[in-house]
């Protein structure tokens, strides 16, 4: 029987059970496994992908929408994902048709490897910003200031919640709900006794992640970095909006460098709702 060409074979949505394919994936193009990371994907969001005839995954893709229920006002596209073997044969873009079709008048959102850019333009979307992954041991260059911050409790959780909709432009209460569970350590920044800012320090391979970071401003977002980094002896990674100049200037002076930059893209919408003032880093960068 003749193998079936890739444009004939039908896209479909993946579960957690199909978490190991996705790994597999990911090491298929050189990437980390990451199956922390794929296991939130696919439990907030909504897997996409295409079975490989002689086993695997053709390719995936995630989408991760924000907003009431049922009504989403922003989705995230990320993991956009082929397998060597197949690549330039159209998946990746029909994966996206896909997902463009599904998602209707709900404006998207996604970061671009250089690699994946001419696609992402192709299709229509348009950068409207940059983001700075940075890598390293953190260590610290004097007195980090980390009082005002302190751990996040249960009773925490509304106020974060309530801080991040507006910083963020949309609800994303069935993502940061998972988040004590996906996170090492979350932690909050204080002022007069109200919750102002926000991180989280989770585990990636031999890395640690800190985001989300969210912050009124430059001191009190390295006061989170700090307090966070505190925690670990693994490198830390973050991806940093390239408009915080003077925070990207203090990690890379306090040990991590500069990997690679991402290009932020939108699809159905000018550019991205919220604060961006105080958005210093993305949970990740495949779900915003």
């Amino acid at each position: 029987m003749p193998t079936p060409s890739l444009a004939a074979l039908p896209v479909r949505r993946l579960t957690f059970r199909d978490l190991t394919a996705c790994a597999d994936l990911s090491e298929n193009r050189g990437w980390p496994r990451e199956e922390h990371k794929w296991g939130l994907l696919l439990s907030a969001g909504q897997g996409y992908g295409i079975d490989d005839p002689d086993g695997g995954l053709v390719g995936a893709c995630v989408v991760t929408e924000y907003g009431p229920p049922g009504r989403p006002d922003l989705a995230a596209i990320g993991m956009v994902l082929v397998a060597e073997r197949h690549a330039r044969q159209g998946v990746g873009r029909g994966l996206m048709r896909h997902v463009l079709s599904l998602a209707g008048a709900t404006p998207l959102t996604l970061h671009a490897t250089p690699y994946g850019l001419p696609l992402y333009e192709e299709l229509g979307f348009k950068q409207t910003g940059r983001a700075e992954m940075v890598v390293g041991r953190f260590t610290p260059g004097g007195a980090e200031r980390t009082e005002g911050t302190r751990p996040a409790t249960a009773e925490d959780l509304t106020a974060i919640l309530r801080l991040d909709a507006e910083v963020f432009g949309s609800d994303r209460t069935h993502v940061l709900a998972r988040l004590p569970a996906f996170a090492d350590q979350v932690r909050v920044a204080e002022r007069d006794g109200r919750i102002v800012g926000y991180a989280a320090l989770w585990p990636n391979m031999l890395t640690h992640v800190v985001g989300p970071l969210v912050a009124p401003d430059t001191a009190t977002a390295k006061a989170l970095v700090a307090s966070l980094a505190e925690l670990t002896d693994r490198p830390l990674r973050t991806d940093i909006d390239v408009r915080h100049e003077e925070l990207l200037t203090w990690l890379k002076a306090n040990g991590l460098a500069s990997v690679a930059f991402n290009a932020v893209m939108t699809y159905g919408i000018g550019a991205l709702p919220g604060d961006a003032s105080r958005r210093f880093a993305p949970l990740t960068v495949a779900a915003g």
